[in-house]
């Protein structure tokens, strides 16, 4: 699963962090006086065009990052950093629990690491424009793997304009190619449909269909069971056209417009249907509450509950949790469920926030992520090297030293070898343990990627500070108002026609518009550009 960090801070930290210093990040850096670097002359595979050693003099990056491995200063990965740059890095680690709160600590301080992640390009950009951080876009000319793959190239260069400031400097680093194709999506019990003989639903009424006939051969189940709570409401939107990862707007193809989903007749559609599940006792009643654990035991157990929505990784963990059990258990990844067939589509390009402190170091600093960001320095973050720490079998690594582990998996590799840390990988490989399916991870790959069944991918826009305030100030009391809503429309029985006209006049004084139009107007803004 991708371990994405969502972190969001105030805009009023760069405040702090320019009265504590300026933007520079001198105290930071060391420069040993000791000889210069022994860096080996072994080809270390397509360096993109950057040429190692970067440093002619040793030289220390600090680095804040995500990572539960406290002792990354002896890892593979940070020693062959060393060995191939010449640049050492002070790996500053925090838990996933506690890097938030570190980190609002450091950025108010002012006492920034040369490199580190963690906050929104709206934040990253009014600290860069304040001086705090360094432009990439300055330094494009020494960064040949960050040219070629972003700056250069037609299908990847919007992050340019999308994610960089009025003045067009960008400040954070993308990830390419991190997301699988299929990642989330509706799973259900194959052995117990098999059991009753009812076929995997194709279309939204064969799923309603199925549930009532696990209901009537299960009278005490409630066959669909949720532990997302409030995102039940984004997870099921992409099946009626109106999911996003802007939500609570979204953009519809066929006017290039964006439009608000909470007031969309789309919207209603998706409750109504959600209340009849409810209403007819196929819906879980706890699904809005529904913990993790309590959530698993319902789908782990046979007569409880038997279609949800989830994470692929389930299909072969919840199997393996209740083999001694229920040997015949069968999770399988499930047709879309919703008018338009289909299920998000997730980019190509992702942003976890990486970005350099305008300190002494920052060329370096830069050079480094380019070299992390080139063939060889994906192979190392992701595989390992090869010959030493993986052989390659049928095109995939296979580690010698961890023949003894049940499943090597990205955290195994982590806490082994210093690899995947969060916020230093920026094309993982797709050869990596990652991307390694299992039979029922590639079945749902397959189903989805045969029938193309994906929503478009929605415009990355820029917005100004006054658009960027609007939406701040706005969304969150929307999403508020708009999630208790919707969870009393579906849990009531009174609701209905009068109820949502009421939520749509409410939601209007809540400024749903006002947020729709900020995204259009930005939207008028990079079509133009193009």
């Amino acid at each position: 699963m991708s371990r994405k960090l969502k972190i969001s801070l105030v805009l009023t930290l760069t405040a702090a962090l320019i009265a504590g210093c300026g933007g520079t990040k001198e105290g930071n850096t060391e420069t040993a006086a000791s000889p210069t670097p022994q860096v080996s002359s072994v080809n270390y595979g397509d360096t993109g065009g950057i040429k190692l050693p970067i440093v002619s003099q040793p030289t220390t990056l600090t680095w804040m990052l995500v990572s539960e491995n406290m002792n990354l200063a002896n890892s593979m990965v940070v020693k062959e950093i060393e060995k191939r740059t010449g640049i050492k890095l002070d790996i500053q680690a925090y838990s996933s629990q506690t890097y938030k709160d570190k980190l609002k600590v450091v950025v108010a301080s002012g006492n920034l690491p040369d490199i580190w992640h963690g906050l929104s390009v709206a934040e990253l950009n009014k600290m860069g424009g304040q001086g705090a951080l360094t432009p990439i876009n300055s330094y494009l000319k020494d960064l040949p793997n960050f040219n070629k793959l972003y700056a250069s190239n037609p299908d990847n260069n919007w992050v340019m304009k999308s994610w960089s400031d009025e003045k067009n400097n960008l400040y954070t680093w993308p990830i390419y190619g991190l997301n699988r194709d299929v990642n989330h999506g509706f799973l259900y019990r194959k052995d117990i449909f098999d059991k009753l003989g009812i076929k995997e639903w194709t279309n939204t009424d064969e799923f309603y269909d199925a549930l009532k006939k696990l209901k009537a051969a299960y009278p005490q189940s409630y066959p669909y069971a949720s532990k997302t709570k409030e995102n039940i409401f984004k997870d099921w939107a992409y099946g009626w056209g109106i999911g996003s990862t802007e939500f609570p707007v979204y953009f519809e193809e066929k006017s290039k417009t964006w439009k608000q989903v909470y007031t969309s007749t789309e919207y209603k559609s998706m409750l109504d249907f959600l209340k009849k599940l409810y209403d007819e006792g196929l819906l879980d009643p706890e699904f809005i509450t529904d913990t993790d654990a309590s959530w698993t035991a319902k789908m782990t157990t046979s007569n409880k509950s038997f279609v949800t929505f989830d994470w692929i990784g389930r299909l072969d963990s919840f199997a393996n949790q209740v083999k001694a059990t229920t040997p015949e258990y069968n999770l399988r990844y499930a047709n879309p469920v919703g008018p338009t067939g289909n299920v998000r589509t997730l980019p190509q390009i992702s942003n976890f926030g990486t970005v350099v402190s305008n300190g002494k170091n920052k060329e370096t600093a830069l050079k480094l992520l380019d070299y992390l960001t080139s063939p060889s320095g994906s192979l190392l973050l992701s595989m390992g090297i090869e010959g030493e720490t993986f052989k390659l079998e049928n095109n995939k690594p296979v580690y010698p030293e961890l023949k003894d582990v049940p499943l090597v998996d990205i955290k195994v590799l982590e806490t082994k070898y210093g690899m995947w840390l969060e916020g230093m990988y920026f094309r993982p490989d797709k050869r990596s343990v990652y991307f390694a399916y299992t039979e029922k991870e590639q079945e749902a790959q397959d189903k989805i990627n045969k029938a193309k069944k994906y929503e478009p991918l929605d415009p990355l826009l820029k917005f100004t500070d006054d658009e960027t305030k609007t939406i701040a100030d706005l969304r969150a009391s929307l999403d508020k108002a708009a999630n208790e809503f919707a969870t009393k429309y579906v849990m009531k029985k009174e609701s209905g026609e009068a109820q949502w006209k009421e939520w749509q006049q409410t939601a209007e004084k809540l400024g749903s518009q006002k947020i729709a139009d900020a995204y259009n107007a930005a939207q008028k803004r990079f079509t133009e550009a193009k």
